[in-house]
């Protein structure tokens, strides 16, 4: 029997009050707040409701809800840099939640337990084009598939995967899983033509009769600089170096190899040079570590693999055997100035890693498609200046990386279908962010970050086994209830126990809700909510 607690009650003419209305000047009520960790995820990904399901053990409803928004887990939880765990709160308690391997973990367990992608939705009768089979292409294509359009999907490659597949490494990312992901988006029933070049996108339209397009052609062409060299001096791109050596091609290097650069495919290629038997692989970069574009991560594996680096140094002139660097020094702005001493170091290769360009020669004859500064300039919604041409990833202005390539294949999919049903797509407001000073993280205890095991230093040396290991289920279950579930109610039970005049009624869905007859607005349930999910407002009169 369910007991309520004494209540003060007032003779008003004929009726009985007992409400407490009267005496608040504040009530609470339930809130959703945005995890700062979602807010953050290129991709968009609801992280802390897939967390959520993981931490209960529930792994397939867990992928399920992570696919929702990106369809490659297993690849992203290797080769995302995850800024959903620079936001994450729980860095100020301790360290960041390991989201990233939490998703790789799910996506491993989806692909060995053979879960597949959620159907196709049914047939809209329209049609679409998809130039780019990369991150980006990829991502559209499943939205788009989900949605019910028609797919064609071009590459000028001979596989899928774009620069996943022909600029990361298989250390980082191996190509069994590559390929066992992309295939689930294939699988939905996807129309693949590769090794095929478009060259006028106006002309693609017309002949294949598509409703719209998504230009997703990703930066394969690697950045040159004039370098003063001998006849014999072997030069050559970073970028067309990881191509060959994806198509089992390694070009040879010789024994000392010099890498022009200091962003992450500099570190790939210095690593990659290792690989394949190169004693000596230094990075020249005209900065020093701070200024470093390289993730911290690729630059700490990169040392411990045997790559040096010389710091505040360019390339002035490469001969046959050698290149002559010169010494800069940073000026108070930060900027890189020379100071005319020079240096000889040994190279038998330089590989330029100095940034890559977009091949947009498909929409030269385009004159309605705006480029400005190499890249396809854009609306909100990723639609260029072109009737129903859309354009994402590293076509666009935006950070070049698969996690905002995924997010913008999945906007572009959602404006895409907008555009050839003949309506706006909405973008849904965002709630309000749950910061670190609304949570009580007293109710959190110590918990180490859980690191992910790696492969010993002497079994990387020769070939290109995954460096970067997955966690155990153990591990996986243990890193997702380290969640503080930032401003979204878990059902703890907390302001139900707290509460002084039991005005906290539990549901049976295991929500809960106010009795306001009950409540004098003491504020107790909001300061002792862990996860500030429960919000003080004026009182209405």
């Amino acid at each position: 029997m369910n007991k309520r607690p004494f209540a003060i009650t007032l003779d008003v003419g004929s009726s009985l009050l007992n409400h407490t209305g009267s005496w608040r000047v504040e009530r609470p009520t339930y809130v959703d707040r945005l995890p700062p960790c979602n807010n953050a995820c290129p991709a968009g990904e609801n992280i802390q409701g897939w967390l959520y399901e993981a931490e209960s053990g529930n792994y397939e409803g867990a992928w399920r809800k992570l696919v929702e928004e990106n369809p490659l887990p297993a690849i992203m939880g290797r080769i995302c840099f995850h800024p959903c765990e620079r936001a994450c709160n729980r860095v100020q308690v301790d360290e960041a939640v390991g989201i990233n391997a939490v998703e790789r973990f799910l996506g491993d367990y989806a692909l060995e337990h053979g879960l597949r992608l959620p159907d196709a939705g049914p047939d809209s009768g329209k049609r679409v084009l998809v130039v780019g089979a990369g991150p980006a292409g990829l991502s559209a294509t499943y939205h788009l598939r989900r949605q019910g359009h028609q797919v064609r999907l071009v590459d000028s490659s001979a596989q899928l995967g774009g620069m996943m597949r022909y600029g990361i490494p298989a250390y980082r990312l191996p190509r069994a899983v590559l390929d066992a992901e992309i295939a689930r988006v294939i699988a939905m029933d996807v129309e693949v033509m590769l090794n095929y070049n478009v060259d006028d996108i106006e002309v693609e339209r017309e002949s294949g009769h598509f409703d719209a397009i998504f230009l997703a052609v990703g930066a394969q062409l690697g950045k040159r600089v004039n370098i003063p060299a001998g006849d014999s001096a072997k030069i050559l791109d970073a970028v067309s170096f990881l191509h060959e050596v994806a198509e089992d091609n390694p070009p040879l290097l010789g024994r000392r190899v010099v890498i022009y650069g200091g962003g992450d495919t500099a570190m790939d290629a210095a690593r990659t040079a290792r690989r394949l038997g190169a004693s000596e692989a230094v990075v020249v970069y005209r900065r020093n570590q701070e200024k470093m574009p390289a993730h911290d991560e690729e630059y700490e594996q990169a040392k411990v693999e045997g790559v040096t680096m010389r710091w505040l140094s360019t390339i002035n002139r490469v001969e046959s055997d050698k290149i002559v660097i010169e010494k800069m020094r940073l000026n108070a702005e930060g900027y890189p100035e020379a100071t005319g001493e020079y240096e000889e170091l040994g190279a038998d290769a330089v590989v330029l890693a100095l940034g890559q360009d977009t091949d947009l020669s498909l929409i030269a004859r385009a004159s309605d498609i705006e480029v400005s500064d190499g890249s396809v300039q854009v609306a909100e919604n990723l639609m260029t200046n072109g009737r129903g041409i859309f354009a994402g990833g590293d076509a666009v202005p935006a950070e070049r990386t698969a996690t905002v390539a995924v997010g913008h294949g999945k906007k572009a999919a959602r404006s895409i279908d907008a555009y050839v049903r003949g309506v706006t797509f909405e973008v849904p407001a965002k709630h309000e962010l749950a910061e670190f000073g609304l949570l009580n993280t007293w109710y959190y205890s110590d918990a180490e970050r859980t690191q992910r095991p790696e492969l010993e230093k002497v079994r990387r040396q020769d070939n290109f086994e995954e460096v970067v290991l997955g966690l155990t289920e153990r591990n996986a279950l243990f890193e997702a209830r380290r969640c503080m579930s930032c401003g979204n109610c878990f059902e703890c039970d907390n302001c139900f126990g707290v509460c002084p005049d039991n005005a906290v009624i539990k549901l049976d869905n295991g929500k809960y809700e106010f009795n306001l007859d009950y409540c004098k607005g003491c504020g107790i349930c909001a300061h002792e909510c862990p996860c500030g999910a429960i919000e003080m407002v004026p009182e209405r009169i």
